[in-house]
């Protein structure tokens, strides 16, 4: 395998969603930078490994019924204290939100 077939399987992130990025950047500097760090290791990872990974926490939300054309939304751990959502679209994950509490990831509240 060529070192550019290596890169293949890696997760590409897709940051663009409006939402996501005033989420993103309305979070305190410490949470911030704790969700960068998250996102920097997401990039490193194979869509394998994130399913595996218990920290990231990766998980189909029931709860919410996906827009058309979005087979599902899920949620990962992107700090200690905070969850985004997103979809998979082939080899990009695509960032929704993130939420400012746990229970309104899932739609509750």
């Amino acid at each position: 395998m060529t070192a550019m077939g290596a890169n293949d399987n890696l997760i590409r992130l897709d940051l663009n969603n409006p939402v996501f990025q005033e989420n993103l950047f309305g979070l305190q500097k410490p949470e911030r930078n704790a969700a960068i760090d998250t996102l920097r290791k997401i990039r490193q990872m194979s869509w394998n490994q994130l399913y595996r990974d218990n920290g990231l926490k990766w998980e189909k939300i029931a709860s919410v019924k996906p827009p058309p054309g979005i087979d599902a939304i899920y949620s990962l751990r992107i700090t200690q204290s905070r969850r985004c959502t997103a979809h998979r679209d082939g080899n990009y994950m695509r960032l929704l939100t993130v939420s400012p509490d746990h229970d309104s990831t899932y739609g509750r509240k």
